[in-house]
């Protein structure tokens, strides 16, 4: 991003996005710790993009839904039932209002439940049900990606047309002390990722062919 340095923001290239309303889910990582630069980045460079943030109970160990509240200037939801009543449910909201997803930084149990297909929380029974596009950016210990465990999730996740795991990225690991890590994709990397799985899905769905005649 040109003259990224004078704002505080990342340095990353802008690519074009039709993504109009981002739903970005962070789960317990403490790569959660930089989503405040990234969303800085993503509103700063897709202005026109709405974006709306849940976070996991882990992942407020290393960011704050005030933080990133203040950012965005709207309510971050805290990925939990809630024991008030509600004319609308939160699950079926998240479920309905984006037209992309985006789980970064997706950690090895939200990759699992997710795979699973367990919806015991707002953000994993929205992702089971939604049509979106949803890009999953792993972020794992050393030896979580190869693991038999991970082969399995990535395994029953790949079956769903609607989703792509990014791999994790060799990092440090705060616990070994050794590039050892499995840190999640970039951000950018992620999302033109997932635009570009929102932008096959669209020409898949789209009843034209491709000479721009429509099917009887």
């Amino acid at each position: 991003m040109e003259n990224a340095g004078q704002w505080g923001l990342p340095a990353a290239d802008e690519f074009p996005v039709g993504i109009r309303r981002l739903l970005l889910v962070a789960s317990g990582s403490s790569n959660a710790s930089f989503l405040p630069l990234w969303v800085n980045w993503f509103q700063f460079s897709y202005p026109e993009t709405e974006l709306r943030i849940v976070l996991t109970r882990s992942a407020q160990r290393f960011v704050t839904r005030d933080a990133l509240s203040v950012l965005t200037n709207r309510l971050v939801f805290e990925d939990v039932w809630s024991e008030e009543p509600q004319t609308r449910k939160l699950h079926v909201e998240l479920a309905q209002w984006p037209d992309a997803v985006a789980v970064y930084p997706a950690g090895m149990h939200f990759i699992a439940r997710l795979a699973q297909g367990l919806a015991d929380t707002p953000a994993t029974m929205a992702l089971q049900c939604t049509t979106a596009p949803i890009a999953l950016a792993a972020a794992l210990p050393p030896g979580g990606w190869d693991s038999p465990a991970m082969a399995d999730h990535r395994e029953r996740l790949a079956k769903r047309r609607n989703v792509v795991v990014l791999p994790p990225v060799p990092g440090l690991s705060m616990t070994t002390g050794r590039r050892d890590g499995g840190q999640p994709a970039h951000f950018p990397t992620a999302i033109r990722r997932l635009e570009e799985l929102r932008a096959r899905l669209a020409a898949e769905d789209d009843p034209k062919d491709g000479s721009g005649a429509v099917d009887s």
